[in-house]
């Protein structure tokens, strides 16, 4: 019988090669005496009382429970923004947007680290897109947020967007009561920057950051009617080497377009400036602008009736999520839906039609106390 083990090359024949026979099985990739040490399982008490006091690691499990799609998570995450909702509400909230490519996690983390320097406490919630395909998200923000990502006073928390308005995490609104619980004085809301993402956005923050390019030959294409009425600040980011002047002469457009708009309800003028986010230049500019809009508007009490809006204005956001959830979770509609998109596909009656159909379905089978599966 043949020696599986025996090398032609350990013959006499081939004097001064040897072949060592190897290892008979590889070791494990990982150590087996490894046991992972899972944390005990806090009540909602607990949770509130490690969140007040800054534990990092509470916060992000407490993150992770309001983000769940779970009934029993979703039930405890409300009892725990409940009581963290006391805490909350001390923090200046900014929300930074921009076209793809504009810099904005770079820009973040360069307005992050002046924040440090001066003593403040940095939470970063930013968003990332879900592929339509594959339904996943990279959050890798951190990866270009290297200084930030460094810190001990600075907690990012990349989420994935899914299929919410516009690409903005469904509970990013209650993750800012937490961070502020938390301690975070100042909250980063960074979206993806396209669809309506920005509307989302504007109504969760206290100051709407627009991030712009110059150079690219589309400066007036950036000048969109929505969004500059949206924007409290402009800032023309990679305002360095060669391309500062054109920076400046970006700047300019964008302060012409701005005198051509109405008066904003706050009656503050939105400002325009430039800065480099890799070079860190024109950054304390950037948030002198921003101590003043928020000294402005407390003056003035905008400050908290932006935020009463926004308050209602979640609530009936958190009304039409319920319903939504509802529907599609009524027995009735999951045995009449598909009946109603083939009839929609195959054109045999209008989409209107199978529409009233399906509310009249649902109505229906709520007035007799139809119950809906998770």
């Amino acid at each position: 019988m043949e020696d599986k083990h025996h090398h032609p090359e350990n013959d006499p024949a081939y004097k001064g090669l040897k072949v060592q026979s190897g290892v008979a099985s590889a070791p494990p990739i990982v150590n087996p005496h490894f046991r992972r040490r899972r944390l005990p399982e806090l009540s909602v008490e607990q949770y509130v009382e490690a969140i007040v006091a800054g534990d990092i690691t509470r916060l992000s499990q407490a993150v992770t429970l309001v983000e769940s799609t779970l009934e029993a998570h979703r039930a405890k995450a409300q009892a725990i923004i409940e009581g963290c909702l006391p805490y909350a509400g001390k923090s200046i909230r900014i929300g930074i947007t921009g076209v793809p490519g504009a810099g904005k996690s770079t820009s973040i983390d360069s307005f992050g680290m002046h924040l440090i320097r001066q003593g403040r406490k940095l939470a970063v919630l930013a968003i990332d897109p879900t592929s339509e395909v594959s339904r996943g998200s990279i959050l890798g923000d951190k990866t270009r947020m290297e200084q930030l990502a460094r810190e001990p006073n600075a907690f990012i928390r990349p989420s994935a967007a899914g299929d919410s308005l516009g690409g903005v995490a469904r509970k990013t609104r209650e993750t800012i009561i937490l961070c502020e619980a938390a301690g975070f004085d100042t909250i980063f809301v960074e979206t993806v920057g396209v669809g309506q993402s920005e509307t989302a956005v504007h109504s969760m923050v206290d100051f709407f950051l627009l991030i712009q390019l110059a150079g690219t030959g589309d400066e007036l294409q950036g000048i969109k009617r929505g969004i500059m009425e949206m924007a409290d600040g402009i800032v023309i980011n990679k305002a360095d080497g060669e391309n500062v002047d054109a920076a400046r002469l970006a700047a300019a457009h964008f302060r012409n377009a701005l005198q051509l708009f109405p008066q904003t309800e706050s009656g503050w003028e939105p400002k325009v400036l430039t800065y480099s986010g890799y070079y860190a230049i024109g950054i304390k500019e950037i948030f002198d602008m921003i101590d003043k809009y928020r000294h402005y508007t407390v003056d003035t009490g905008y400050f908290e009736l932006k935020r009463q809006r926004q308050a209602k204005w979640w609530m009936y956001e958190a009304i039409n999520d319920a319903l939504k959830h509802s529907f599609f979770h009524n027995e009735a509609i999951k045995k009449l839906l598909p009946e109603m998109e083939h009839a929609v596909q195959s054109e045999s009656i209008t989409p209107f039609v199978a529409a009233h159909r399906l509310l009249s379905s649902y109505y229906n089978s709520i007035s007799q106390g139809t119950t809906y599966n998770e």
